[in-house]
C-alpha cells in the first residue's frame, strides 16, 4: 500500500471525510500522513468544522495562517486519535492546487487523498475545483472523496 500520503484540509466537511479515507489507508501500511492547508481569502463567511469557528472576510493573511495552524493541529489530533502515528502538518502558501502538487512532489508522496469539493465551492464551480486540477497534472495517485 501507499507509505505516504498527503492529505489537504481546509476545514470543510469533504475534508473530514478525505482525512478520514486517508487514515484508513494509512493504517494499513503504517504510512507517514501529511496534513496540508492552505490558506485562501474566501469570498463569504465560512464555518470551519473541529469547533475553530469562522473567518470573517476582511481576515489578514497572518490571522488566515493562524487559523490555517490550528485547522492542521485539529487535523492532526483526529488523525492520531484514529491511530496514525506518523503525521506531518504544513501551512502552504499560493493558489491551492498547485500548492498540493507542489507539496507532493517536494515530499515524495504516492498518494493524495482530498474531498470533491471544500470551502471555495462557488469560485470552483467557475474556474474548476481544485481536486479536478490535482487529479490531473499530480503525479502520484489522487483518490477523491465525496
Amino acid at each position: 500500500m501507499y507509505k505516504s500520503i498527503l492529505v489537504p484540509v481546509d476545514g470543510s466537511e469533504g475534508a473530514k471525510k478525505a482525512l478520514d479515507v486517508a487514515c484508513q489507508l494509512a493504517n494499513q501500511a503504517d504510512a507517514t500522513l501529511h496534513i496540508l492547508h492552505i490558506p485562501e481569502e474566501l469570498a463569504h463567511e465560512t464555518t470551519l468544522v473541529w469547533g475553530i469557528g469562522a473567518i470573517a472576510i476582511e481576515a489578514s493573511r497572518q490571522e488566515r495562517e493562524e487559523i490555517g495552524k490550528q485547522v492542521v493541529d485539529k487535523a492532526a489530533e483526529a488523525a492520531r486519535a484514529n491511530g496514525i502515528q506518523h503525521v506531518e502538518t504544513v501551512v502552504g502558501q499560493g493558489d491551492p492546487a498547485r500548492t498540493i502538487i507542489s507539496e507532493a512532489r517536494r515530499r515524495g508522496v504516492e498518494a493524495i487523498v482530498m474531498g470533491s469539493r471544500g470551502l471555495s465551492d462557488l469560485r470552483g464551480l467557475v474556474v474548476g475545483s481544485v481536486s479536478h486540477k490535482v487529479s490531473h497534472v499530480a503525479e502520484c495517485t489522487v483518490i477523491t472523496v465525496r
